[in-house]
């Protein structure tokens, strides 16, 4: 097989990847090892800045998120019992759209269809080659056959368990990461939100979110211990915990049937460079944030868009420009992600040890500061909202 962009990794950044080249007359092959129905039901991110979501509807794959998309103009934080709104749109312009990827994802599949995109799922016994030349290759296998892509480039959008990161040598590569203490057990039920916006709740009992994903499902996150076994928390242990952490004057939570539950490990993951040769390193392949600030998606999509535009320079102009700046300016904007998602972090959950009182009490000052500060609560907007794709 030949191609010009061969792409590891069929979730949102392959496929969006993908999509963009198609538009732009660039041809690419995604291979993804699990099946379609697989990868369009994971329960994932469902937070949309505003720029991933006038992206997605200036390229053509946005009208169903903007017909049954709910925008967010603000976010409730709240200390204890006292809730306080950060309301972006008045102080930035700008909103979040709450949008699950795995919708995200049936609109891009649905759309590479339509255009006779080569998607390949299910593929096998992946491998990447010669990255360094002129001349990469991937190997793999499908429906039992062993193939070989041929391809000008690779994209490696197979997240963080996938190989095309390990193809840069050790020597060459650069990890940093951080392990947080906890972990979160996240539940979707069958009630409407009894909320208008997601709240960020910081109690002493540990961290909450309501958030949501329709007028009828409701997304759930509890601080628990990062080895935290599912079989010890009852559907009445989670709602009583909701309950508590959740609390505020005259609200109440709504409950209805838990229909899912997982426990997600917390982590901040970033290998530099994000290119070797031929290889360009896009989404969880190259950084994982905490869930905290709603990165994870959007700082994929951020990857993709930066990436489509410099292959496009290089097949259009000869210039290569935007591909040896690519892994440089990606990560300014992983790195300003990775802060802004650590400090949320920070500020939300409960840390244990002997300092705990101490740093109970400079979460409670930073949650008065955000109340007082106009600068502050900006500030918080503005990364929350995300910064511009270009």
């Amino acid at each position: 097989m030949r191609t010009q962009v061969a792409i590891v990794g069929g979730g949102p950044a392959g496929l969006l990847l993908s999509h963009l080249l198609h538009l732009q007359g660039i041809d690419s092959v995604v291979l993804e090892r699990r099946s379609q129905e697989y990868v369009q039901q994971r329960v994932r991110a469902g937070v949309l800045e505003q720029g991933t979501v006038d992206l997605l509807r200036e390229v053509g794959v946005g009208e169903r998120m903007l017909r049954e998309g709910d925008r967010h103009e603000g976010v409730h934080l709240q200390f204890d019992e006292e809730r306080l709104h950060i309301p972006f749109t008045e102080l930035t312009g700008r909103a979040i759209t709450v949008y699950g990827q795995q919708e995200v994802v049936k609109d891009l599949n649905e759309r590479r269809r339509a255009d006779g995109g080569q998607v390949l799922f299910e593929v096998d016994d992946v491998a990447v080659h010669d990255v360094t030349t002129d001349s990469p290759s991937v190997t793999f296998t499908h429906d039992g056959r062993a193939q070989v892509l041929h391809a000008d480039f690779v994209a490696g959008c197979d997240g963080f368990h996938g190989v095309c990161r390990d193809v840069i040598p050790p020597d060459v590569r650069r990890v940093y990461e951080r392990v947080y203490p906890f972990g979160w057990l996240g539940i979707l039920a069958e009630v409407a939100p009894s909320t208008d916006e997601l709240i960020y709740a910081n109690n002493e009992r540990g961290f909450a979110l309501h958030s949501m994903r329709s007028s009828t499902i409701s997304r759930f996150y509890l601080q628990c211990a990062p080895d935290e076994q599912l079989d010890d928390w009852s559907d009445e242990r989670i709602w009583d915990e909701l309950r508590t952490r959740l609390a505020s004057p005259g609200w109440k939570l709504q409950e209805g049937p838990i229909i899912d539950r997982s426990v997600t490990a917390m982590r901040s993951f970033v290998a530099e460079p994000l290119r070797h040769g031929r290889l360009f390193l896009a989404g969880d392949s190259a950084h994982i944030v905490p869930p905290t600030g709603a990165k994870g998606l959007n700082l994929a999509v951020a990857d993709v868009d930066r990436l489509a535009e410099a292959l496009v320079d290089h097949y259009r102009t000869g210039s290569d420009t935007g591909l040896d700046e690519y892994s440089a300016r990606c990560l300014e904007r992983v790195w300003r992600v990775q802060h802004f998602s650590w400090w949320m972090t920070s500020l939300t959950h409960r840390f244990e040890g002997p300092d705990q009182a101490f740093d109970r009490r400079l979460q409670r000052s930073q949650f008065d500061y955000l109340r007082s500060s106009h600068a502050s609560a900006t500030t918080l907007a503005e990364n929350y909202v995300g910064m511009p794709l270009r």
